[in-house]
């Protein structure tokens, strides 16, 4: 063998002695679900320090590790260090939300194209049917598919069959959740009706917990608004119809407000839901990204600023009274330990004349729905 021969295979050798290059996504098994579908766990990381960890049963976010001020890593995000917690306690931290987020109204009940649909209640005398009811989209286990990339992509889909939870038609629904190179967690939803209009109004149920999950309470974090207008709610929590300006409201969040000064409020809004759990109507035209809401920790200084192309985001403080729940590593939640923002199209629009109806939650074959929401991360 001659010296070039050699040199080559050297070369070669050296090649494939090389480790591969590294995966900014990859997969582990997580479990078992009740009908022996595989659960998995998926890793996603970006090119500046954001890892999220998400796994297909209900599309739920299970760690969000954001880069830090101190130059270190802190997990914003509520949940539990399993499968088997997420599955035992039909928690919906960090779920997607579907086919319906909120309160359906008249005891669940809709009339879509001249026909009333009454969907599964869990009693006969339940006022409402919440969050996709005995259907929801947060128990289902998703089959996805996993992108690798600079910018690292897990595209999860779901068929609900017509009657899911007394829902009518076929929805094929899609979320796309990205690391971008911006340290941004960019959630894309898309949903299409197959062969009759149906309805649907999509969010993400994660529970933000800018200071480090477990890590006390939000009361020092600091949180603005991108909105002029609030959808108040009646004693039950249901949509009134109304929209009203937060102009001379403890809502009025279009300035930075410590929230300690107003998880406490006497206002009745506040006050009847021990803390925040009211829909924002943002600024701008719906379907273009845009600002809707920033908050920021003092603490671990970091920021975390929201876009949208829904038409609203509801702030959820996570007021539990006295009730607590054990979560990762055994650390305790109590209230206002996070904060949820989720984007969606108005509550209840099915049931409220008075709510704008474009952008619609009736979905039907040839109009599907697109919206895009993204958590980007930064610290100060």
């Amino acid at each position: 063998m001659n010296i070039r021969s050699q040199i080559l295979v050297i070369a070669c050798a050296a090649g494939l002695a090389a480790p591969a290059q590294a995966q900014n996504i990859t997969r582990q098994d997580w479990g078992t679900g009740d009908k022996g579908e595989k659960v998995s766990l998926y890793t996603l990381k970006g090119a500046h320090g954001l890892e999220a960890r998400i796994t297909n049963f209900g599309g739920r976010i299970v760690n969000l590790y954001v880069p830090n001020r101190q130059g270190t890593k802190t997990d914003v995000q509520l949940g539990y260090d399993d499968f088997a917690s997420y599955f035992r306690k039909d928690s919906i931290y960090g779920a997607i939300v579907g086919r319906y987020v909120g309160r359906i109204s008249h005891g669940g009940s809709f009339t879509l194209d001249g026909k009333t649909y009454q969907l599964n209640k869990t009693a006969p005398d339940d006022k409402f049917v919440i969050h996709g009811g005995t259907a929801a989209f947060s128990n289902q286990i998703w089959s996805a598919k996993a992108r690798d990339g600079e910018e690292p992509s897990l595209i999860l889909t779901l068929k609900s069959p017509d009657g899911d939870g007394g829902f009518p038609g076929v929805l094929i629904t899609t979320v796309i959740y990205t690391v971008t190179k911006d340290d941004g967690l960019k959630i894309e939803y898309r949903a299409r009706a197959v062969d009759r209009p149906t309805i649907a109004n999509l969010t993400n149920h994660a529970y933000f917990a800018l200071q480090g999950e477990g890590n006390g309470d939000i009361s020092d974090q600091s949180i603005q608004v991108f909105a002029d207008k609030y959808t108040p709610a009646d004693a039950g929590n249901l949509e009134t119809g109304e929209i009203l300006p937060v102009d001379g409201t403890p809502l009025d969040f279009r300035k930075p407000v410590r929230l300690g000064d107003v998880l406490h409020s006497s206002f009745p809004q506040i006050a009847m839901r021990q803390g925040l759990d009211m829909n924002f109507v943002v600024n701008g035209k719906p379907g273009v990204l845009r600002p809707a809401a920033r908050m920021r920790d003092p603490g671990t200084g970091i920021v975390m600023d929201v876009s949208t192309t829904q038409p609203g985001i509801q702030l959820y403080s996570d007021g539990i009274g006295e009730r607590t729940n054990i979560g990762k590593g055994g650390k305790t939640y109590r209230s206002f330990y996070a904060m949820c923002l989720e984007t969606q199209n108005y509550l209840d629009q099915v049931n409220q004349p008075s709510f704008p109806a474009d952008p619609s939650t009736v979905i039907k074959p040839g109009k599907p729905l697109h919206e895009v929401t993204v958590f980007r991360f930064s610290h100060q």
